[in-house]
């Protein structure tokens, strides 16, 4: 009996994907055939010729810019309204508030970014806006989240000792929570940007500017070895900025 079970399993993942082949109609043998091996082999060899010609590196330069941009700004402004929304979900405001909080934090963060940037296109037309607006929204929900977790586990003793001093409420918070949660916030922050980062250049598939815009059309226009160049301004600048995150979070965070 148990050895039948232990077959059950993998006999079960094996019809599973057979039966995945065959749903979707998959036709490895004019895949794997000479001429589709070669149609392959052609269009790759094409991506290993990169356009490096000074209007299209102009170009790069100034779609990697508005990457940059987007991520920083919209990861800005979520940082900004993740905390303002972290207050009232971490409870600091009542349990009416920690619900409603955590509901619109919820439903920022369940709705994708390619989602969002599609929205805000309509919204707000095509180009940097609308990828800004889409990165703010989502990553409100997630940096809001971790924020009030923090807050949840930030002790309060300081806080308190400062209110029964005689300070108000936002001085206290100042004061009191903030130079210890700061470290956290500032990490979460930097985290985020970095996921920014790469999300801003797939954002441009949807119209939403930045180098994945620059991407899409390329592509769409079958121009492989322009298409090349902007992979690789890509991983140069993703390179660059976890590099740079990374000294930041250790000279900000862990210094």
């Amino acid at each position: 009996m148990n050895r039948l079970s232990r077959l059950l399993l993998p006999l079960g993942l094996l019809a599973a994907v057979v039966a995945a082949f065959a749903f979707l109609q998959l036709d490895a043998g004019a895949l794997l055939s000479r001429d589709g091996l070669g149609a392959m082999g052609e269009y790759a060899a094409r991506f290993l010729q990169p356009d490096f010609s000074a209007p299209h590196l102009r170009a790069i330069g100034f779609a990697a810019l508005e990457t940059l941009a987007m991520s920083a700004i919209g990861t800005l402004l979520a940082a900004l309204l993740g905390l303002a929304l972290a207050l009232p979900a971490a409870g600091r405001f009542g349990l009416p508030a920690q619900a409603g909080a955590r509901l619109l934090l919820n439903a920022l963060r369940a709705i994708p970014e390619l989602v969002w940037a599609a929205l805000m296109v309509l919204a707000a037309g095509l180009g940097p806006n609308a990828g800004t607006l889409a990165l703010a929204l989502h990553t409100t929900g997630v940096l809001g989240r971790l924020f009030a977790e923090a807050l949840e586990n930030t002790p309060a003793a300081p806080t308190e000792a400062l209110r029964l001093a005689g300070s108000d409420r936002i001085a206290a918070f100042c004061y009191g929570t903030l130079p210890s949660l700061w470290p956290q916030l500032v990490a979460y922050s930097l985290y985020r940007w970095e996921n920014n980062i790469r999300m801003a250049s797939v954002l441009g598939f949807v119209g939403a500017g930045g180098l994945g815009q620059m991407l899409y059309m390329s592509l769409s226009l079958f121009q492989e070895a322009q298409a090349s160049t902007v992979i690789l301004a890509m991983l140069m600048m993703v390179l660059v900025v976890d590099a740079t995150s990374g000294w930041m979070r250790m000279r900000w965070v862990r210094g």
